[in-house]
């Protein structure tokens, strides 16, 4: 009987009705956990909250999880959130250094056997990005395969909207498109609908692919033009040297501000460079001619110009995919490794489809006459196409998941391990100014990855991240 003009029905009672990601407001921090369908399972543990008596609240059941967060200060929550992140970029950036190695010394084998086509290997090796989508898919759909066909690609494409809405508006707080404009079930995924994935965000996306794109392709041409013209140390050093630019370029394009100890790690770093690609040129030039297939000194300076141009043009190309292609900051984790391979895809797509234009001119013109890598040539490309394709999406989630400026200091330490990968291969060890240099760029890297760790939980805690689940987020596949 109600008492105090109270009502006796219970505030909540039996099941609340089920909310679809059609009318949800999707934030995609992390975190974040979307409403999901009430099972049976959770139904049979529902009690009233206000039953007119004290009631003793339900035991929980065994397997259930639970937040080990909610009791945690902001400060605490920052630091998990931070760790995570770091976590997964730990992850990707051991995977990004091992492929990238695998990379530079399957390349430079191929153009020193022959196959010396700096455009067609541009062209084969970004175009095979197109992969990076379908086979995310297929990882996450075995994943998730007790999960039926169309409410998972369903899911899917609505993960990837969303998440374009947030980076078209530069805000996490976006509304989920309606459910008639989110997918058609029935629909089957394929290279030709990759762009329409994106939905009302299309446009923007394809803007966005275009020029980020024909920034990349000019400085991995300067790339794949010089492997041939100098070391694979050198040319590893000084394409590195990206991390710099990029710095400069995160300024005035991400808004970041100038920290004294980041700016002195980057400056560490690049010294480093430099020590590597010059320390002991003054050796070299004594020895003379002692290894015929080594590139003449002339040759070796042209070559790193050219490679210090690309390293101008790479800063910029990861500073414009972390500004235009990228969630905003304090998106999910999984959200982010999702979106990245996809925009990868979208970068082998449009390669694909418009950067093949130049090939038959090259060829009519005789720059680069076509030839059909035969035999052990055609299975080294075929390895470093794919060594290529796994460091783009490594890469492309590393940057995301941190930023720029760490993911090129990050990248600098492949110098000790192609130095070493040489060693290996031609018998010759690292000269003294390999191991001073690349002891610095070691350094750099704590500096700069401790700075960047304390200014990720600082931002965290400024957003005061108070609701993270020690299981995996619902914004992830």
């Amino acid at each position: 009987m109600p008492i105090d003009n109270r009502s006796g029905t219970p505030l909540l009672y039996g099941q609340a009705a089920p909310l679809s990601p059609s009318i949800n407001f999707d934030r995609g921090r992390s975190g974040h956990r979307t409403p999901r369908r009430l099972s049976d399972e959770d139904a049979s543990h529902e009690a009233p909250l206000l039953a007119g008596a004290r009631l003793a609240a339900p035991a929980r059941p065994p397997n259930a999880r639970q937040s080990s967060f909610r009791s945690r200060s902001p400060a605490e929550n920052a630091r998990a959130a931070a760790r995570k992140r770091y976590m997964y970029a730990s992850i990707f950036l051991v995977l990004s250094l091992v492929s990238f190695t695998l990379q530079t010394e399957l390349a430079a084998w191929v153009q020193h056997a022959g196959w010396n086509k700096a455009y067609c290997m541009l062209y084969v090796t970004h175009g095979s990005w197109s992969l990076l989508w379908p086979c995310q898919l297929l990882i996450i759909r075995i994943q998730k395969r007790g999960l039926p066909w169309p409410s998972f690609w369903r899911r899917h494409l609505w993960l990837v909207r969303t998440t374009a809405a947030m980076v078209e508006s530069r805000d996490l707080d976006v509304v989920a498109l309606p459910s008639h404009r989110v997918v058609d079930t029935d629909a089957m995924p394929s290279f030709a609908s990759l762009f329409g994935i994106f939905g009302p965000s299309t446009g923007y996306m394809v803007r966005a692919t275009s020029f980020i794109t024909c920034s990349l392709t000019v400085a991995g041409l300067s790339w794949y033009i010089a492997v041939s013209m100098t070391s694979p140390s050198d040319l590893t050093a000084i394409y590195n040297c990206s991390a710099f630019f990029a710095y400069a370029f995160s300024v005035p394009l991400l808004k970041e501000k100038l920290r004294l100890d980041k700016s002195f790690a980057v400056l560490v770093a690049v010294a480093g460079v430099l020590v590597v690609a010059y320390g002991d040129a003054a050796a070299d030039d004594g020895q003379g001619g002692e290894e015929g297939s080594s590139p003449s000194g002339g040759q070796r300076l042209l070559g790193n110009l050219i490679i210090g141009v690309g390293s101008v043009l790479y800063g910029l190309y990861e500073v414009l995919y972390k500004r235009y292609a990228c969630p905003p900051d304090g998106c999910s984790p999984g959200r982010g490794m999702i979106f990245a391979n996809t925009f990868g895809s979208c970068i082998g797509l449009f390669t694909l489809a418009v950067l093949w234009v130049p090939l038959p001119l090259l060829h009519v013109t005789g720059i680069e006459p076509f030839v059909m890598p035969t035999g052990r040539v055609a299975w080294y490309l075929f390895l470093s196409v794919v060594m290529n394709a796994t460091f783009a999406g490594s890469f492309l989630v590393l940057i995301s998941l941190t930023s720029p400026v760490l993911s090129s200091v990050a990248s600098l330490l492949t110098i000790f391990i192609v130095a070493v990968s040489d060693w290996w291969l031609t018998g010759v060890p690292p000269s003294s100014a390999a191991l001073a240099g690349g002891s610095m760029i070691v350094v750099a890297f704590a500096l700069l990855s401790w700075s960047t760790y304390k200014e990720m939980a600082e931002e965290e805690e400024h957003k005061k991240v108070v609701d993270i689940s020690s299981g995996d987020d619902s914004d992830d596949e």
